[in-house]
């Protein structure tokens, strides 16, 4: 499976989830931000001074007419919580609009200070501040909206206001208030009959104060919505072919070597589910392999067994007979049976060194000595190892080894034993009047070997089964001898030692056609 483009990589969409989440994360803040400080009323920073003394006036009014009054519902039914300020009584009381007080060291050193210079207080708190002011807001008390105010009692005596402008913010912050009026504006004196009763200061939210609980509540939601979405969007469809990858694992360890993953998408989960395929394709083909050696393995052991078993059972038979001693033979019998015997033992000699040879071959323990091996002389000697048996069964055999195929390369000992395994084949199933050829035609760097013969030829059934060990055709060919049925195993181990190939063409009635390429 080729590798996926880099767009449809799973770390790209992961990457650009993230970049994407994390942009409109902040730009739907920022907004938020920007719309929360469109909507302020009262800013960070403390409100003007005018406001602290216009309140201070009116609880001093309300004071005067109330001594008993609740400072605390007065503010908030007074201002509904729209000015954030702190009233610091003398007497140790201290009521917030907002139920926040000020900070513990601020109203520790405001209620020094009150305590050691009164007159100080009085004296900021005189001022130009002839505005009404409640729960309407504050506006010019000579112009339209006076006096619409609900206030709890009259406004402050003008008599009372010193004459020429007010004085500056500046000249409002003496010295010993410097650190309090910088968080908190200048304070306000609250006087009732001359004397000072306590101060308004000003209790200003912070910015975290305003946006912080909003802002947290938005951060939090577009966290929760990102991340599901991503989850969703990203990482769901990951999720089920990475369950499909798991389930198909599972199956696979469970002995289901058919279990198949999901190979659909083109990333890197695809990527891996292909390779596990493969690898699930691969165990399959072994497996499939290693229970066909298996079979292959009980078929030789019971083949092993009966070959050997046949000639065995009857040496047995014919030692039990000889070692008789109440039986009587005569010595021809005697020498028949020692005789059989013999050969069965020469069976089971050759039946074994077969196996052997051919373990050694199939399995590479045996050497070859390789030089160039002249066709002529090879044809020659398998020619006069069955020449006998040939004349016997008036069988003719020729060779031709055409020009450009006389040499070969090779064992010379191996390549005998191969050609003479298939001569006698070939002798063994030819029937009197008939011909065994051997030929030599060159190629393109190899040379082709055929030997053919004119016998019944093999069913088409039997082809494909010819070089398996202990095979035999022969019930096809009735009343012809038969071997071990591992000589042309044998001769297709020996081909293949030598980088060679051979197969099979035959057809009843057609004779049979080996073909042999060896190497130049």
């Amino acid at each position: 499976m080729p590798k996926p483009a880099w767009h449809r990589s799973l770390y790209w969409r992961i990457g650009v989830g993230l970049v994407s989440f994390l942009a409109v994360f902040l730009a739907v803040q920022g907004l938020a931000l920007v719309w929360l400080i469109s909507r302020m009323e009262v800013g960070p920073g403390p409100p003007s001074p005018d406001i602290t003394r216009l309140v201070a006036r009116e609880i001093s009014d309300a004071l005067v007419t109330n001594p008993r009054i609740d400072l605390e519902q007065f503010l908030r039914q007074q201002y509904e919580q729209r000015l954030l300020l702190v009233v610091v009584m003398r007497d140790g009381r201290t009521v917030s609009s907002d139920a926040r007080a000020l900070p513990a060291n601020m109203l520790a050193e405001l209620r020094a200070r009150m305590n050691a210079s009164p007159e100080m207080f009085i004296e900021m708190g005189r001022g130009r501040g002839d505005r009404g002011f409640g729960r309407r807001g504050f506006g010019p008390g000579p112009g339209p909206g006076a006096g619409q105010g609900p206030g709890p009692g009259p406004g402050p005596d003008p008599e009372s206001r010193p004459e020429g402008p007010p004085p500056r913010r500046s000249e409002s912050r003496p010295p010993f208030l410097g650190g309090i009026s910088r968080r908190t504006g200048p304070p306000a004196a609250i006087v009732v009959n001359g004397q000072l009763v306590g101060v308004v200061v000003a209790n200003p939210r912070s910015t975290f104060d305003q946006l912080g609980p909003t802002l947290l509540v938005v951060g939090l939601l577009l966290v929760g919505i990102g991340t599901t979405s991503a989850a969703l969007l990203i990482f769901r469809p990951v999720r089920r072919r990475l369950r499909s990858l798991e389930h198909a694992a599972r199956k696979v360890g469970e002995g289901d070597l058919a279990a198949r993953a999901r190979e659909d998408g083109s990333d890197e989960v695809a990527e891996l589910a292909h390779s596990f395929n493969q690898m699930a394709a691969a165990l399959a083909a072994r497996d499939a392999q290693l229970q066909a050696a298996d079979r292959a393995r009980r078929l030789l052991l019971a083949d092993v067994s009966h070959e050997l078993m046949t000639p065995l059972t009857a040496m047995r038979g014919y030692l039990e007979t000889v070692s008789m001693r109440a039986l009587a033979l005569d010595p021809d019998t005697r020498d028949r049976y020692l005789s059989i015997i013999n050969d069965e033992t020469r069976r089971v000699e050759h039946i074994v060194h077969d196996l052997l040879d051919l373990a050694r071959m199939e399995g590479g323990g045996d050497s070859l000595d390789m030089q160039d091996v002249p066709v002529e002389d090879l044809f020659g000697r398998v020619v006069a190892r069955h020449g006998r048996e040939a004349e016997v069964k008036g069988v003719t055999m020729k060779t031709d080894v055409a020009p450009g195929a006389e040499i070969v390369s090779g064992d010379p000992m191996r390549l005998e034993q191969a050609l003479q395994n298939l001569v006698a084949n070939a002798l063994r199933h030819t029937s009197k009047g008939g011909t065994v050829e051997l030929r030599a035609v060159p190629g393109h760097k190899e040379v082709t070997i055929t030997i053919c013969d004119t016998g019944s030829g093999i069913p088409p059934e039997h082809l494909a089964h010819v070089f398996d060990r202990f095979y035999k055709a022969d019930p096809s060919r009735p009343g012809e001898a038969s071997g071990s049925g591992l000589g042309l195993s044998i001769v297709k181990a020996i081909i293949e030692r030598h980088r060679g190939n051979i197969s099979v063409a035959s057809g009843p009635g057609k004779g049979t056609e080996f073909t042999v390429r060896l190497p130049a």
